[in-house]
């Protein structure tokens, strides 16, 4: 178990089909972990994503020409979100 900024993370995170999450994700990854990729989700994944990124509730990491995301930040950028639910709830 590591613990950053208050937040708990155990162990491996999993893809709905039983795949592990890597430790460092493509934007397509991303899209996949935070499930934006659905029936239900938004029209254009990629600018939510950017959308995210531009509002500075996510951080990307630059690696190359590529953007990249660690499973940390998007665990991170979830329990930002739900917190923000909370409050609004």
């Amino acid at each position: 178990m590591t613990t950053k900024d208050n937040i708990s993370y155990m162990g491996t995170s999993y893809y709905p089909d039983g795949t592990p999450v890597p430790d460092l994700l493509t934007e397509q990854e991303a899209i996949r972990f935070l499930r934006l990729d659905g029936d239900d989700g938004p029209k254009n994944p990629r600018l939510t994503l950017q959308h995210y990124r531009d509002e500075d509730i996510l951080r990307a990491t630059r690696v190359g020409k590529k953007l990249r995301y660690t499973r940390t930040e998007l665990l991170r950028f979830l329990e930002k979100m739900t917190e923000k639910t909370k409050k609004s709830a």
